[in-house]
């Protein structure tokens, strides 16, 4: 990604959730690895990773729980099916305004699963 320096000074603000809303040419699986190897080669370790996305519209979202040391922080990537990478709006918010943002990107994409109980589950541990 050609905005990796961008995600990794973001991770160093004090705010609990970095959402990082980008471009990308791959599909969810690898969309959802390359971010998970910037973190790591900047020596986050990933607690959790998980990948939403809608087969309707070519969008979905990416979460990565993350540990450095003593730090913990949760990147949020809200991407969209591109040609390129491309870094659309970068941001550090605190934990409820971070927890909304998330409730909302995955519901929008799966509504219709919001019965299912590894969604619910999920929702009720964040």
């Amino acid at each position: 990604m050609e905005f990796k320096e961008e995600i990794l000074r973001a991770l160093e603000g004090d705010e609990l959730w970095t959402v990082l809303t980008f471009k990308t040419p791959h599909g969810p699986g690898v969309t959802l690895q390359k971010l998970a190897d910037i973190v790591e080669e900047a020596g986050w370790k990933v607690l959790f990773k998980a990948n939403w996305w809608t087969a309707d519209i070519p969008y979905g979202l990416a979460r990565l729980d993350l540990k450095k040391g003593e730090r913990e922080k949760i990147l949020l990537g809200k991407w969209i099916l591109g040609d390129k990478f491309l870094l659309i709006k970068l941001e550090n918010l605190p934990l409820e305004q971070g927890r909304e943002e998330f409730f909302r990107m995955v519901d929008s994409i799966a509504s219709t699963l919001i019965h299912d109980p590894v969604i619910r589950t999920m929702r009720e541990q964040y």
